[in-house]
C-alpha cells in the first residue's frame, strides 16, 4: 500500500505531524521519499497543458525536441 505521509525532520528522525491518522504498526519498515518542494510549483507545472488539444501539445513538445539551443546554450546533442 502506498500512501503520503506529512512529516518534519529533527533531531536525525522524521515525525509524522498527523500521528493519529497513521495506519503502520510500530516496528513496520517503509520506505520514505522526501519531497522538499514547493507544492505550488508542481500544480503550475501539472497545469501547462491545460486548455490545449493533444495536436497542440504534439507541436509544442515536437519544437522542444528540435531546439539546438536551450535558454541560450549550445546542445551537445
Amino acid at each position: 500500500m502506498q500512501h503520503a505521509i506529512d512529516a518534519i525532520f529533527e533531531n536525525g528522525t522524521f515525525r509524522p505531524i498527523h500521528r493519529e491518522l497513521l495506519a503502520i504498526p510500530e516496528g513496520q519498515r517503509v520506505r520514505i521519499t522526501v519531497d522538499d518542494g514547493d507544492p505550488e510549483s508542481l500544480r503550475l507545472a501539472l497545469s501547462v497543458y491545460d486548455g490545449l488539444s493533444d495536436d497542440d501539445i504534439d507541436e509544442i513538445e515536437q519544437i522542444a525536441l528540435e531546439r539546438r539551443t536551450f535558454f541560450g546554450t549550445r546542445s551537445e546533442n
